[in-house]
Order: C-alpha cells, then sequence, then structure tokens
C-alpha cells in the first residue's frame, strides 16, 4: 500500500521549522529556503533595458542543492504551502519558488499562507486562510530591486573610476549620506551666539529649603539676556528690591502611554537605552521571532514579526494585556481608550506592532533561556508593550511667578500623582526629577533673597547624528523603510563614508568625496523629496494603483543621460595621485597622494616595487599656540578629519574647525574659520568678524 503524500510547507529561515513542525503534526514536511533562492545576476545589471525592462532572474549561486531538495519534497506533496515572511520580501521569495519550483501551472496544488509570530494558535490559524500570491506587493518588491540594482550598476563605475575602487551608491544610502553630510555642513558653520541666565535664590519664611527662581522678563514679557551689560542693568535695576510672590498657579496634566513598537521605534529605543547598533536590533529581534529553545516546552517565539510601521493590536492580544495589568496591577492602570496611532497610507496595517507573542512570558520568566542581548531587548519591548496598554500618568503641577520691582522670575514644579504606565517602562525624559516646592507656599509667603547666579552660555548648533536619530530622520522624511534602515547604515559605514564614535555618526573625507560627486552628477538621486516621491509611488505599486514597469521605464533614461554627461564631465575634476615634496627614503622618488578607505595618505610611486606609505598631513600655514610647530589636517583613527599639532602625541592640540591664519584682534588667540566668518577658538573670548575676501582658507 502506498504512503499517503504529506503537505509540504515551506519558511525561509531553517530556525523555524522545528517548532513549525511541532505546530503542524504528522501530516505536514516543513522545509526552509534559507532566503532568496533567485536574483539579478552579479556580473551584470540583469535588466533588459530594450525589452520593457525584463528582469533577468537566476539561481543565486550555492542555492542549487536547496532548490533540488525543495523540487523533490514537492513532487512528493499532497499539497504546498509556501509561508515566506509577511512582507513584500517575502511575497517575492514565494513567488520565485513559485517559479523555481514549477508550480505556476499547478495552481490547485500551492498556496500563500502567513503569520506574524510562531505561535501554534497563529500557525493553525494561518492554515485555514491560505490565499494566492499578492501580485501587487511582489511587483512593489521587483520595482525596488530594479531600480536599486540600476542605480548602483550605473554610478558605482563611476565612483571606481573618478575616486577610488570598491565604493558604490544607492538608491537610499546616497541619500542618506547626503543628509549626514548637511548634517555636518551644518554644524562646521554654526556661529555661537552668548547668552545669559539669572537664578535668584531665594528663602521662604518658616521654610527650610530655599527655592530658585528663574529669571523670566521685564514687564510681564519674557526676555532673553543677550550679553553681560544686559545682566549688570538687570542686576543693578534688582538692588534693594523687594521679591514677592504675585501668582500661584496649580494644574494638572497627563502624559500618555507611549505607543507600541515599530521597526523605527524599536530601533530608535534600543540604541538610546540600549546602546545597540540598528544592525544588531534587528538581529536579535529576528531571533526572539523565530523562536528560542525554552527547555521543556520546545522552541517558543517571543515577539511577532520584527518588520512593521503599524501600532495596531489584535483583539486577542488587547484581551490578554488587558487581564495581566488587571491582576498585576489594579483596573486603575488599565487605559480607558489604547492609542492606535496614525493611519496612514505608507502603514502596512495588515501587520500588528512589535509586541510579545505572550505576555505571561515574562521577562523574568524568560530570562534563563535568553543570552544577554536577547533579554534586554525583549524586556524592551515586553515592558514597551504593557506600557502601551496602560493609563496615562498624572501630574500635579506648580507654577510661581515672583516680581521684584519690573523684573518677574519664575519658579515651575510638578508632582507625580499617578504613575500609570511609568510603572513599568520611563524613557530618558520621564526620569528627570522634577523640581518639587513647599506644601505651604502661598501668594502671602515672604520671601528674603539669598543670593544670584549668573552663567554666561553660548547656544549649541544641531547635534551630530547618531544611528537613532538618523533612522527617526530618514522615516520623518520618507526616505527608505524601516526594513532598509539597518542595511542602509551598515553599509555606509563598511564604506568608511562615515565612521561612528561613541554613538555619533561622522563623515570621512572619502564619505565627503563622494556625496560631492553625486550632488554634482546625480543631484535628482540625493534629491530627498525625489527619493521621498518615489517611495510614494512604490507603495502605490503594493496596494495595485500604479504599474512597476511604468515607474522604471520613466526613471531609466533620466539616469542613464545623467551618468553618460558625468562620464564627460567628471573627467575634469577626476582625482589625480597629485605629487608631493615628500622623498621616499627608500627609493628616493617624490611620493604621491592617494585615496585609502579612511581618505588620503602617501605612497610612493614606485608601488609594486617600493611598497613605502606614510600619513598625509596637508599643512595649514597656522602655527600650535600650544608649542609653536604646524598645524595639519588630521585624521582619527575612524576615518573623522580634524586639525592638530604635527607633533602629536607630544603635543595634545586639535580643533574640528580649520584654523585661520589671522589671529584674534581681541585676545590674540586662534581664529576658526566658519563658513564667512571667523570665530575666536576661546567661548570666553567670544570674538566673531566677518571673514573678508583676503582671509586665506
Amino acid at each position: 500500500m502506498a504512503s499517503k503524500k504529506k503537505n509540504l510547507l515551506i519558511v525561509e529561515s531553517p530556525t523555524k521549522v522545528k517548532a513549525i513542525k511541532k505546530f503542524l503534526g504528522s501530516g505536514y514536511e516543513v522545509a526552509a529556503s534559507n532566503g532568496h533562492v533567485r536574483d539579478l545576476p552579479r556580473s551584470q545589471m540583469g535588466i533588459d533595458v530594450e525589452h520593457d525592462f525584463e528582469p533577468k532572474y537566476i539561481t543565486i549561486r550555492g542555492k542549487g542543492d536547496v532548490l533540488a531538495a525543495l523540487r523533490k519534497a514537492a513532487k512528493n506533496a499532497d499539497h504546498i504551502y509556501l509561508a515566506t515572511d509577511p512582507d513584500r520580501e517575502g511575497e517575492a521569495i514565494s513567488w520565485h519558488l513559485m517559479t523555481a519550483l514549477k508550480l505556476e501551472n499547478a495552481k490547485d496544488r500551492f498556496s500563500r499562507v502567513t503569520f506574524n509570530e510562531i505561535t501554534q494558535s497563529a500557525v493553525k490559524e494561518a492554515m485555514k486562510h491560505p490565499r494566492d500570491i499578492d501580485m501587487n506587493l511582489v511587483d512593489a518588491q521587483q520595482a525596488r530591486r530594479v531600480l536599486d540594482r540600476m542605480v548602483g550598476y550605473q554610478i558605482s563605475p563611476l565612483l571606481w573610476e573618478k575616486i577610488k575602487r570598491g565604493l558604490s551608491a544607492g538608491r537610499v544610502q546616497s541619500v542618506a549620506l547626503r543628509i549626514i553630510c548637511d548634517r555636518e555642513d551644518e554644524i562646521n558653520s554654526f556661529i555661537p551666539q552668548e547668552y545669559w541666565s539669572l537664578d535668584a535664590t531665594l528663602k521662604v519664611k518658616g521654610e527650610k529649603k530655599p527655592i530658585v527662581a528663574h529669571y523670566y522678563g521685564k514687564d510681564g514679557k519674557k526676555a532673553e539676556i543677550a550679553s553681560k551689560a544686559e545682566l549688570d542693568e538687570i542686576l543693578k535695576d534688582l538692588k534693594g528690591k523687594k521679591f514677592k510672590i504675585t501668582e500661584i498657579k496649580k494644574g494638572e496634566r497627563t502624559k500618555k502611554a507611549p505607543l507600541p513598537f515599530t521597526t523605527s521605534t524599536l530601533q530608535q529605543e534600543a540604541s538610546k537605552a540600549l546602546n545597540f547598533s540598528t544592525q544588531k536590533t534587528m538581529r536579535t529581534a529576528q531571533q526572539l521571532y523565530e523562536g528560542i529553545d525554552m527547555g521543556k516546552a520546545g522552541t517558543v517565539g517571543l515577539i511577532t514579526y520584527l518588520r512593521t510601521d503599524s501600532t495596531r493590536i489584535s483583539d486577542e492580544a488587547q484581551a490578554l494585556a488587558a487581564k495581566y495589568i488587571s491582576d498585576a496591577f489594579g483596573d486603575e492602570y488599565l487605559a480607558e481608550k489604547t492609542q492606535s496611532g496614525k493611519a496612514g497610507a505608507k502603514i502596512q496595517d495588515a501587520h500588528e506592532a512589535i509586541r510579545p507573542t505572550d505576555v505571561n512570558n515574562t521577562p523574568v520568566a524568560v530570562k534563563e533561556f535568553l543570552s544577554r542581548d536577547q533579554f534586554r531587548l525583549y524586556q524592551l519591548i515586553w515592558r514597551r508593550f504593557m506600557a502601551s496598554r496602560m493609563a496615562a500618568a498624572k501630574y500635579e503641577t506648580t507654577s510661581v511667578k515672583i516680581d521684584a520691582g519690573e523684573h518677574r522670575f519664575t519658579v515651575s514644579a510638578s508632582r507625580t500623582v499617578f504613575d500609570g504606565f511609568m510603572n513599568v517602562y520611563t524613557d530618558e525624559e520621564d526620569q528627570i526629577e522634577k523640581n518639587t516646592l513647599a506644601k505651604r507656599i502661598d501668594e502671602n509667603s515672604e520671601l528674603e533673597l539669598q543670593e544670584f547666579e549668573e552663567k554666561q552660555h553660548f547656544t549649541q548648533p544641531a547635534p551630530h547624528y547618531t544611528e537613532a536619530s538618523l533612522v527617526h530622520d530618514l522615516e520623518a522624511l520618507g526616505i527608505g523603510r524601516p526594513s532598509t534602515y539597518a542595511p542602509t547604515i551598515t553599509t555606509i559605514l563598511a564604506r568608511h563614508y562615515i565612521t561612528k564614535e561613541n554613538k555619533n555618526l561622522y563623515v570621512t573625507e572619502l564619505g565627503e568625496a563622494v556625496n560631492r560627486m553625486m550632488n554634482e552628477a546625480f543631484p535628482q538621486i540625493v534629491d530627498v523629496s525625489f527619493t521621498s516621491n518615489m517611495e510614494t509611488l512604490l507603495d502605490g505599486v503594493a496596494e495595485g494603483d500604479v504599474k512597476w514597469k511604468t515607474i522604471v521605464e520613466n526613471f531609466y533614461p533620466d539616469l542613464a543621460d545623467a551618468v553618460e554627461k558625468a562620464q564627460k564631465e567628471i573627467e575634469k575634476v577626476e582625482i589625480q595621485d597629485e605629487a608631493t615634496d615628500v622623498v621616499c627614503e627608500n627609493c628616493g622618488r617624490n611620493m604621491v597622494i592617494k585615496y585609502g578607505p579612511h581618505g588620503k595618505f602617501l605612497a610612493c610611486p614606485g608601488f609594486p616595487e617600493c611598497k613605502n606609505t606614510k600619513p598625509y598631513y596637508e599643512k595649514t600655514g597656522v602655527s600650535c599656540p600650544k608649542c609653536g610647530k604646524d598645524i595639519v589636517l588630521k585624521r582619527t583613527r575612524k576615518g573623522r578629519l580634524y586639525y592638530g599639532c604635527i607633533d602629536n602625541p607630544d603635543c595634545d592640540f586639535m580643533v574640528w574647525q580649520k584654523p585661520a591664519k589671522k589671529a584674534c584682534p581681541k585676545c590674540g588667540g586662534l581664529m576658526l574659520i566658519k563658513n564667512n566668518k571667523l570665530v575666536c577658538n576661546d567661548p570666553e573670548c567670544g570674538h566673531v568678524e566677518d571673514r573678508s575676501k583676503d582671509d586665506e582658507e
């Protein structure tokens, strides 16, 4: 008697196989494709621009054995379920599997199924709702892949030719690089503005603890103190004046619970709270999603699918969370109405937010089965989800106006009266202690001035990007999609276009050279609005409103023209090996300037016979204020440019901006060049002047 045929279910990752097989039982064979099985060839662009831009897909090298095993299993299967990940990429993998397994003409033998979490209930429920492959999602993925390939394979060779080998351009990565470069330019050209603060320490009669009031303004109008002269004038006015409370206003403030995590917000919060890179966050979340060996319980998927931009939560998950909160904290901690976030055209609401698959799997309960990184990320996800289902925190606020003559000072304080969601989840802002006021203070309280505290401040430039803030801005600008942020940042770090120091991202000299060329030759590719509009069109493909080849055929001619033009025009600014007056001590030739992973260096032109290299230091013509030797252009070990003494490490002088040859007329110190201004390096001096055309850089 012939053995009964089994159903075949194909997933992407082999990590899921064991758990899903256990959920489905003996009637199913479960196999993994190990990601994509077909892709565009590496040796060529792989898009037939002469024949309707048809992609030329081939079997990925090394996947032949995987496909052979899947074909054999499919041949012996009664029905084939394609259960790749529930997103565009997963839909495309299912489509490629259908083609590779020759299932196009056997549509009654295969179905597409998706599940948002690797749990028994989710998998079994998914099997009840098989469907056809969604070609709109497939086409949306094809469009992205083809556009990315066109940009990469058309522009990257130009970068190789004009700057150095091994560089790359990308539809999203080049815009991300531009955004970082623009921020660097903004920081470098920033001119600090002086301002002062004035605090009054006041003793309240009958109270042990004094209060500290901050200067607000004059005649009830808010005013900034711009200089020491203004401050001295205010202090002169205040001399002998009595401080009196003119108004005490009490109120209530609520702080809403945060939304559950999306891919983007998880990357941002894991960066801030755990110091995880975006790549590490996604890798660790993938492990939690695919399943953790929980001993007797077997392999358990601890979180829902990690690539989502939705904040929606299923009714079942909401009910379980509400029961847990009620039992653990009390009904007063339940949110009256949970936030759902903004529903936008770009949000794929078929997915849920990232949440625990079972709220009863508390971080403490599963800690023994997790690595340190897995535990820390799971705890963050669990706490954020629970907080999102809880009541708002409530504060009692007090604001006090204190007048002295024509001048006003203010005191603000707040006190938590109900912690709500903050019982389980707080961010940096929540952890800052608020001022507290004496309970018995009122309009009749007598105040006595103890002292003034005056401080000089300077305005600060926008901060350098971190991975978290870059992800935030990319999402806000509509550049790429959350699932692309980690590989984008990883790529521009790997290419040495940017470097990371203490969380901050800095542009290297090489990154500046690539960005400059992209801006000159391909302004449309690195234009933020153009890239954002392209994302909207690609979303239209996923929704079935736009044909994917229409986007490609409109995009390609302009790209091809720009590449052809750049081939001719960029030759004028081609980076040559520039000769120097530094003599190679090994062979006597004059050394030349070359580009390396971190920027310029000196190399002997006699290579490969002579392999001598040296650091390249570009002289500024300015002497070190500490030791009198040359200040030269240098770079940190990770490639960030700075100006420092050539005698380092014996002399540790360094600045980030280029020094000017002109000395400060006010203090005689070093002046720095910031766009069209010269700024004294000594913040206590604070001298700023316009830069004349005669001031050399």
